[in-house]
């Protein structure tokens, strides 16, 4: 297949696909909602913690059900694109709903909040597994899987710097409560996410026709467990998503408990979302890069190898950082310079899983696109949830308090922000990810397949 074949306008559409789902759903999800729920909504650090890890436990069964149900879907639209034209409304809308909260007690706020996110895991797999898979029926081309691999990487980091960055002006321009603003927000963010779903959906091509099973049967399942390479990137797909859940879900607490709340320099406010979003659009260039980078370094594996030792050196230094509002540039600084590593391995790893996929058609007869991409998105949700929920318990386990507001809402009692509570949570944003990224970089080194 030739290069021309597939335009830029397509890359683009399909780009859009994860500008929504990793760029404004999965980052408001990953670094907003463990302080949106304890500090606006009012659940305790053990019900958020528990939230979190259930809701995207689940996933680890539905996450591959999804795939293998998306590989035998025949209709006039595909096989993969249904998912994302019809999933497209039903995705932004529970997404909004999800940052609302309602006027109820304590118990149907617990309710209303294990629901919605149940729904949210399940709408997000049934349109996100979909949209994996594409990749591994656009094109035979290697280069252009790593094409639009990197234009995957660019949308979502671009969509995501974007909302970072606008999201604390964005609260203070609609105003009013807490509660308001980001019920507000999810309404806004929900409508934009959906839209660009649907365009992806309606926009992209599927030029190969996946070889399929005659029938459902577990064997698919099974045989995941006798492919090497697949076994291999699911746990290197796991250590990014605990690289990435740790140092996102934390930034909120480091920048309320370390540094004293936001910090203004000149006319710019500093918050979590703004310190993240240096890194996203660092990590959105060097998505671009990415693809050069490998045919630089020779090899996809050994590419994501360098990759981790740039995420394993600069984690390092951030922690010897003072705890000091005087040196939030040096620490914007050390968080672009650890996302050079981030935005070079994104990319790499999705187009390792169209290999996997590759692999798996030629050693198993049939097609598993789905089904192996799904499990990135196992990970991804895995890795989410149990280092969203360790963070919430690890806290607690240092030393910090829930207590009721006025409201009746729980929040953290200031009182019980000791220094253990502050290390905690810097480690928690860097030492304990440079661990995670040594173990993803060895893993790299290892992976059988040397494309």
């Amino acid at each position: 297949m030739k290069d021309s074949v597939i335009s830029v306008r397509e890359k683009i559409a399909y780009a859009l696909g994860d500008a929504a789902a990793g760029g404004i759903t999965w980052k408001i999800m990953s670094i907003a909602f463990p302080l949106f729920f304890t500090n606006v909504f009012g659940l305790t650090f053990a019900d958020a913690a528990a939230l979190m890890l259930i809701a995207r436990l689940f996933d680890v069964v539905t996450d591959p059900i999804m795939g293998s149900l998306a590989d035998r879907t025949q209709s006039k639209w595909g096989t993969y694109r249904p998912w994302l034209i019809f999933g497209a409304i039903p995705f932004g809308l529970i997404f909004a709903l999800l940052l609302y909260t309602p006027d109820f007690g304590p118990t149907g706020k617990r309710v209303y909040a294990y629901v919605l996110y149940l729904l949210m895991m399940a709408v997000y797999t049934a349109v996100n597994v979909p949209y994996g898979s594409l990749l591994g029926v656009m094109t035979a081309d290697d280069n252009e899987k790593n094409q639009f691999s990197s234009y995957r990487m660019v949308g979502a980091y671009a969509m995501g710097f974007i909302t970072l960055l606008s999201f604390p002006y964005l609260q203070k321009m609609v105003g009013g409560t807490d509660a308001h603003q980001y019920a507000v927000l999810g309404s806004i963010f929900g409508i934009i996410a959906a839209v660009m779903t649907l365009v992806c959906g309606i926009m992209t091509k599927e030029r190969l026709k996946p070889v399929r099973a005659e029938k459902y049967s577990f064997r698919q399942f099974a045989d995941l467990f006798k492919n090497k390479p697949w076994i291999y990137l699911t746990l290197i797909g796991l250590c990014t998503n605990f690289f990435n859940g740790f140092r996102y879900a934390v930034a909120g607490y480091m920048i309320s408990y370390c540094l004293g709340g936001d910090v203004t320099v000149g006319g710019l406010i500093i918050n979590y979302t703004v310190l993240m979003a240096f890194g996203e659009v660092t990590c959105m260039i060097f998505g671009g890069v990415s693809p050069k980078f490998t045919k630089w370094v020779g090899s996809k594996h050994m590419a994501f190898v360098w990759a981790a030792v740039i995420c394993v050196v600069f984690s390092v230094v951030f922690f010897f950082i003072p705890m000091n509002p005087r040196y939030i540039w040096l620490m914007v600084a050390v968080v672009i310079l650890t996302s050079v590593g981030v935005g070079l391995y994104s990319p790499l790893l999705w187009s390792m899983y169209a290999d996997v996929a590759d692999f798996a058609t030629e050693k198993f007869g049939t097609s598993s696109t789905g089904l192996i991409f799904s499990s990135g998105t196992m990970a991804q949700k895995l890795g989410g949830a149990i280092s969203g929920s360790l963070i919430a318990l690890l806290l607690g386990l240092a030393g910090a308090r829930m207590i009721p507001d006025d409201f009746g809402n729980m929040s953290i009692d200031p009182a019980s922000v000791t220094d253990s509570v502050r290390t905690m949570v810097w480690a928690l944003f860097s030492l304990i990810p440079a661990v995670i990224a040594i173990v993803m970089g060895w893993l790299a080194y290892k992976f059988p397949l040397k494309k």
